[in-house]
């Protein structure tokens, strides 16, 4: 089952009109095809790839439903990252062992990367979604919450299906309209998309070369950083000023080995930029992460899903399993919705009021900590809370 929200930032498709949204659904599908017609299809092939569109009910409510993302990190990354997950990325790993070799070689991006991506978002490819796709990109361009990023979808979806790569009728993915096994949009596709297998055909559903070259060309593209880490587990001194945690505060890794930081196994990275990553606090698992993670928030905004993927990697390329530590009782979802709503009181941009720890929210948590003298690692607790 997929569990990665959709908000996209540079892999999108700039629409060439304003987004319009809203009416009725009839008018709305006559602006669609005009807007087809103008990005080259024929009045023949918009009427076909729009022939039988229907708005998708189940799409809307899965869209406002995403609680799995109110998982702090240890629940989540426990949830999804499996040694049946972790067994199947090694037989993967070995079975594509000359596709990831490919793409080390001409787009430098770590196969640990794209295993991880590829079970959490479809189990390797068994489980991608039984949506229609045309008709969950129309729904969600209709729907007024985001239609700037779903109607450039929707015309990448009627050109795939003018090259012949789309069915209308029966294609199926997710509900935000991702297709194939590493889920990519179609801008995304239009964009990324590799004949992996040498077929002549982009099929990221049934190919699996096709879906992992495809993601690695997306990553590349991103500002993924050939032959570079993206994340290593350390050991932090007790004497270390929180405030400095944090993906908004950088330095270099001789920096942070002159403060204490060590790594867990091995050395830190060299002659690299890096910042230490508390996903739950000074007492919980700690991280240094480096320019190569950031890139992995272009691929998906969630914090707790990032974090999670990039751990998975490392454990998928022989890291061992992290030291969960002891981590100070986080806040309830309608803890952290109350708390949302007083630091956006206070000015603090802290996104939607959702209760979800997500990454406007830890910046905002860590200067209020700093500022009422309490440990800033960005970990809200009820002392926190309290003192607001």
């Amino acid at each position: 089952m997929r569990v990665s929200i959709l908000v996209l930032g540079l892999s999108i498709l700039a629409s060439p009109v304003a987004a319009q949204c809203g009416g009725s659904w009839s008018g709305f599908l006559s602006g669609i095809r005009s807007e087809i017609r103008a990005a080259g299809l024929n009045a023949t092939q918009a009427d076909a790839f729009l022939a039988g569109a229907r708005q998708d009910q189940k799409v809307l409510r899965a869209d406002r439903a995403q609680g799995v993302f109110r998982k702090d990190f240890l629940q989540f990354a426990s949830a999804v990252i499996s040694q049946n997950r972790l067994t199947n990325g090694a037989r993967n790993a070995k079975r594509y062992k000359s596709t990831f070799d490919r793409i080390e070689r001409e787009y430098g991006v770590s196969r640990g990367v794209l295993l991880a991506f590829w079970a959490l978002e479809t189990d390797f490819g068994q489980v991608q979604g039984n949506f229609n796709t045309r008709n969950a990109l129309l729904t969600l361009a209709h729907d007024c919450r985001r239609p700037e990023l779903f109607r450039p979808q929707v015309i990448a979806a009627a050109k795939l299906y003018q090259r012949g790569d789309f069915d209308p009728q029966r294609e199926k993915g997710a509900w935000a309209g991702e297709i194939g096994q590493v889920q990519m949009l179609p801008a995304d596709i239009l964009r990324n998309g590799v004949d992996g297998d040498g077929d002549g055909h982009v099929r990221l559903k049934t190919s699996a070369p096709d879906a992992l070259v495809s993601g690695a060309k997306m990553l590349r593209g991103l500002g993924w950083r050939k032959g570079e880490p993206w994340m290593q587990e350390i050991v932090l001194p007790a004497n270390l000023d929180w405030s400095k945690t944090g993906l908004d505060t950088q330095a270099s890794t001789a920096d942070w080995a002159r403060m204490g930081v060590r790594a867990r196994s091995g050395k830190l990275a060299q002659g690299l930029p890096g910042s230490v990553l508390l996903p739950m606090g000074r007492k919980g698992p700690a991280f240094m992460v480096y320019p190569n993670f950031r890139v992995l928030f272009e691929w998906n905004k969630s914090f707790v899903y990032v974090t999670s993927a990039a751990y998975f990697a490392t454990r998928l390329e022989g890291a061992p399993r992290l030291d969960p530590g002891h981590p100070d009782p986080g806040l309830s979802a309608a803890q952290m919705s109350v708390l949302q709503q007083k630091l956006a009181r206070r000015g603090y941009d802290v996104g939607k009021i959702d209760g979800i720890l997500g990454a406007k929210t830890r910046p905002a948590v860590q200067a209020e900590q700093k500022r009422l003298g309490l440990p800033a690692d960005a970990w809200p607790t009820k002392a926190l809370l309290n003192a607001l």
